[in-house]
């Protein structure tokens, strides 16, 4: 059992107050909050090794360059990569998702096919959008049930040779559900695609093991999961990030530079253009060591907790909807009040200090699937409490009173 008195003194903004109440933070999955160890370590990284990396020969800037690598070799274990140069820093998941949109320039044709999911973050929408009009290739969507899980027969029916690139949420922002991936990228490499994870919502809650799923390419960011904002990761197989052209151009990314020709780096550094987020990135490491410490498996036990106590409670509630109510969850609940905008409670809520998230999080094919504005969604960390989420109840109770 974890000690959750002793994990929420690790994180400092867990005894704010705000609009003069106890702070209940449940927008995990917007941002995760940082404990005391990360917030240090930032500090720790410009007080004492402050330079860049990979250039100079002087020993602050070889103590940055250990830390950064060490660092990516961390992360490498942590998500079992073969080669610590398949593990690419980015300044987050949506970086690493265009990174690879963008290198897919160059190998589709007018015709080929993308399979993408009606479960997806804009994210993962837009950037396959905009490959396609370069292109000439076509998007094709698979659905959701009323369930809010993808219909994995239709997901069978849209595969064929002309399937190029399959691109899916390991777990869904909005709702929560949990995907069947290993299951869809065994499908697609099938019939010869390539597969994509967009993994920002599940690394808070589990451990991906890269090589176990298979996946071409996997991204996630590093604020979700108590690292710092502007951090994040692409692992991509080396065969791939072999073949596909740099992202961008610049120093770091060069072997040999002349005015006739440019020749690139090897991987990693061939898709890390200039100075990066160096400090983000040592952090990251700090952090994914802060998250083993407290062990996954008891991550994913509390938060299973948190999400079966919630589901309960809110549905005492007359008129509440719960959204996502598939078999495989993570601790997130997105639901609606009959005839009660979600802007409004989330509004009254956050008066008494409760932090959820309203709105269509940035996923509007799903409201749009069941034909809503958007939901009210409460998303749990590990070192929230079943006494928060019903601090979270009452006062819903009490905005539906105020708004009925």
């Amino acid at each position: 059992m974890l000690d959750i008195q002793k994990i929420r003194a690790d994180f400092p903004i867990l005894s704010e107050k705000v609009n003069g109440k106890p702070l209940v933070y449940f927008d995990n999955g917007a941002t995760s909050q940082k404990p005391q160890v990360v917030i240090d370590a930032i500090a720790t990284y410009y007080q004492e090794i402050n330079a860049n990396i990979h250039r100079g020969v002087h020993t602050l800037s070889q103590l940055a360059t250990d830390a950064y690598e060490i660092s990516r070799v961390k992360i490498q274990h942590h998500i079992n990569a073969k080669f610590s140069h398949e593990v690419l820093f980015t300044s987050g998941t949506t970086h690493g998702i265009n990174l690879v949109t963008n290198g897919f320039a160059s190998i589709l044709k007018p015709g080929d096919e993308i399979l993408v999911s009606a479960l997806e973050h804009h994210s993962n929408i837009v950037p396959w959008q905009m490959l396609c009009e370069k292109t000439g290739a076509i998007l094709k969507v698979i659905p959701i049930n009323e369930e809010g899980e993808l219909i994995m027969e239709t997901f069978d029916a849209l595969l064929s040779e002309k399937t190029k690139v399959v691109t899916v949420n390991h777990i869904s922002n909005a709702l929560g559900i949990i995907n069947p991936i290993k299951y869809m990228i065994e499908k697609a490499h099938a019939v010869g695609a390539a597969v994509l994870i967009d993994g920002a919502q599940a690394v808070p809650h589990l451990k991906p093991d890269v090589q176990d799923l298979d996946c071409d390419f996997y991204a996630f960011s590093g604020h979700k999961m108590c690292g710092p904002t502007g951090t994040g990761i692409l692992y991509g197989k080396e065969e791939w990030l072999n073949k596909l052209p740099p992202y961008q151009g610049g120093g770091e990314m060069i072997k040999e530079v002349t005015f006739e020709k440019t020749t690139y780096a090897d991987l990693p550094h061939k898709f890390e253009a200039g100075t990066p987020n160096i400090s983000g990135g040592i952090v990251l490491g700090t952090a994914v060591d802060y998250l083993n410490h407290i062990g996954f498996d008891n991550i994913q036990k509390q938060e299973e907790k948190l999400l079966e106590h919630a589901t309960k409670r809110l549905l005492e509630i007359e008129g509440l909807k719960i959204y996502g109510t598939g078999k495989n969850k993570a601790s997130v609940v997105s639901f609606n009040i009959d005839g009660i905008h979600p802007y409004d409670i989330g509004s009254i809520i956050d008066k008494l200090g409760i932090a959820v998230r309203t709105g269509h999080h940035c996923a509007q094919p799903i409201m749009n699937f069941f034909c809503i504005p958007g939901t009210i969604r409460a998303s749990f960390s590990f070192y929230n409490t079943i006494e928060e989420i019903d601090t979270m109840v009452e006062a819903v109770k009490k905005a539906k009173t105020m708004l009925s």
